[in-house]
């Protein structure tokens, strides 16, 4: 059995204010190390054997503190940036519900039909995400490993382990720099591309 710990990094100032961060690499603020701090330590007992997390800011400093304050060694993972989020990056979210109230409401309904102006679309990330955790599930058949990725790449993510719902990509379940430990076998997960 292989267990898989989805970590979000920790909160951003735009994390706090409600805005969209996309592909902005905006740093962690003083929530988003509090909130670490006490990921550290719910995790020390876990016996992680490997932090996986992309470049971007946010992901790389909670997965380098991780790896630090548990003694775990940090691989940068291509594939795993965040959603370009095109012009909505930077805008509060309320503000897209107020100004686009139509496709607001079609991310949440059917997010891989809508495309951010400018933007990626979500079948773009989820391809990335596959592609990534296929490579990992190839490389860990047992143990526990740590894989730290913003929204809404976490989601797609969870959806690949899982077979599950993506859910309302507006709305991070479990909050910032909080985990989940997803448990799998690699043989049930991996599923061919088509």
């Amino acid at each position: 059995m292989l267990q898989i710990i989805l970590v979000r990094p920790g909160a951003t100032d735009y994390d706090v204010q409600g805005r969209i961060q996309g592909a902005l690499d905006i740093p962690m603020n003083e929530q988003g190390n509090t909130e670490l701090t006490q990921t550290i330590e719910e995790l020390r007992d876990k016996a992680i054997e490997a932090i996986y997390a992309p470049r971007s800011q946010p992901a790389l400093q909670t997965a380098e503190a991780l790896g630090k304050g548990l003694g775990v060694k940090l691989k940068k993972l291509a594939g795993l940036q965040s959603l370009n989020m095109g012009l909505w990056q930077g805008m509060l979210i309320d503000d897209v519900r107020r100004k686009q109230p139509k496709v607001y409401r079609q991310w949440q309904e059917q997010p891989e039909n809508i495309c951010p102006p400018e933007g990626e679309m979500l079948g773009a990330a989820d391809e990335r995400v596959r592609t990534a955790l296929t490579k990992l599930l190839k490389r860990h058949k047992e143990g526990v490993f740590a894989l730290v990725v913003p929204e809404p790449l976490l989601s797609l993510a969870r959806r690949f382990l899982t077979h599950g719902q993506l859910g309302d990509l507006w709305k991070a379940p479990n909050g910032h720099g909080r985990f989940e430990i997803v448990a799998v076998t690699a043989e049930e997960t991996v599923v061919p591309s088509a």
